[in-house]
């Protein structure tokens, strides 16, 4: 059953709401949505950590190709206009200028970790056969931040990406509802939150309309669709008429060729709509976009601070509060002269208090503090030093330990993103990654 309370610990769900709770954080929302709003398309997908790759600039005569599409402003956009002409430069602008990249990163697929599903291109927006909007993962190897490029495919499939090729099965070109601003409304319709019984049958109450939707797009209106929740599983094959059946095989136990692939996205319940069903989140702890589609009228609530607050200890029976105090991480809850005696105690190998303790553990090892561990697995770093610095104080120095080799081995990682974007990094590992599990 889909519909479990926290009792119940429902650890599919419980792990959705802490990538929920850390993956896209509300600083993140607020600057890329501030950005979008005033038009500036490059600098939301900044905030975003979406790094736009169109192409270098194009040579002198450029701006004259480009100057009537609206985007002579944008130098990535110009070497568009060149190679693909002021028309298609100007609808790639209109789409770029209604992104919303941090929806984008919301929806994107992630893998059991809660990570970025790695290794992976996401059509976003189809201009022609061999013409796309594309949002790229990076494979694990060169992953810097849990960062994104956003790129056109225009059938090549030079360079080091592993999955260059859009993927037939993870993508968002018929579900803009997922990255769009403009269709963002959509995603209660889509997500048949209104008729979906909550009974864990998952989305099939969608499939028939959602396989029409795909039908007209390819314009194929006659062939089967096959939906295939996981490798392991056998594909269901939905016929434009009749019961859906399991036995897709023929006679050599292959799949039908004229068989579509129903995306991704349409094969699921949204995790926001079940943990919202199930009372594991609040409208205001989910994306805005998100929120006004599932849960229209719900009281919006102010932007959550993420610096933290005073952190709780279970201290022989009671719990006891730790935070700063004169600039000090101190035991708010004992008194100066009950500490004192509790650290001459120490000092002659007597247990701590828990919350002497948790002082100690916090100053020391800062990153296994749950909350600044989980925005260091998803790229937040920036995110992670100001909870650090809530916690131990502004001017705080960090200790030798694995935050502070973590901190020095950022600026490696970015220089092999780097220079893997720019095609001059190896592919990585000789041996092939264990595929990961998709946690939809």
């Amino acid at each position: 059953m889909l519909m479990r309370s926290v009792v119940d610990g429902d650890p599919r769900l419980l792990a959705w709401r802490r990538v929920r709770e850390f993956a896209v954080p509300p600083s993140m929302i607020e600057t890329a949505t501030a950005r979008r709003l005033a038009g500036d398309w490059a600098g939301a997908c900044s905030a975003a950590r979406v790094d736009p790759d169109f192409g270098a600039c194009s040579p002198a005569g450029a701006d004259r190709v480009c100057a009537s599409t609206g985007a002579a402003g944008d130098p990535e956009l110009r070497a568009v206009a060149r190679r693909h002409g002021g028309e298609l430069a100007a609808m790639i602008h209109a789409d770029l200028l209604h992104l919303a990249p941090d929806l984008l990163r919301w929806h994107l697929p992630r893998v059991e970790t809660g990570r970025l599903r790695p290794g992976l291109t996401v059509s976003l927006a189809v201009y022609g056969p061999r013409l796309h909007l594309v949002a790229r993962t990076a494979p694990g190897w060169a992953d810097a931040d849990q960062r994104i490029t956003l790129a056109l495919w225009d059938g090549e499939v030079a360079g080091v990406h592993p999955h260059p090729r859009p993927h037939r099965r993870f993508r968002f070109d018929l579900h803009r509802h997922l990255w769009d601003v403009r269709f963002a409304a959509e995603l209660r319709d889509r997500s048949g939150a209104d008729a979906w019984p909550g009974d864990g049958t998952g989305a099939t109450h969608r499939w028939r309309a959602e396989a029409e939707i795909l039908r007209r797009a390819e314009g194929r209106p006659g062939d089967p669709v096959l939906v295939r929740l996981n490798r392991h599983e056998c594909p269901e094959v939905l016929p434009v008429e009749g019961p859906p059946s399991s036995r897709g095989r023929d006679g050599r136990g292959l799949l039908p060729r004229e068989a579509l692939l129903l995306p991704d996205a349409a094969t699921w319940v949204p995790p926001d709509l079940e943990l919202l069903r199930a009372g594991l989140i609040d409208p205001g702890q989910l994306h805005p976009l998100v929120a006004d589609a599932l849960a229209p009228g719900h009281a919006r609530a102010a932007t959550p601070g993420e610096t933290a607050g005073p952190r709780y200890v279970d201290c022989r029976g009671q719990r006891h509060r730790i935070g700063l105090a004169g600039g000090v991480l101190s035991a708010l809850d004992h008194d100066p002269a009950e500490l004192r005696r509790e650290e001459i105690l120490v000092a002659f190998g007597g247990t701590p208090l828990p919350c002497l303790r948790a002082i100690e553990d916090a100053t020391h090892r800062p990153e296994s503090l749950t909350d600044i561990r989980a925005r260091l697995d998803h790229g937040d770093l920036p995110g992670a030093l100001r909870a650090v610095e809530a916690l131990l104080g502004p001017h705080a120095a960090l200790r030798d330990g694995p935050l502070r080799d973590e901190l020095a081995r950022v600026e490696q990682r970015h220089q092999t993103y780097e220079l893997y974007r720019s095609g001059l990094a190896g592919p990585g590992p000789t041996k092939k990654p264990r595929r990961r599990k998709v946690t939809r």
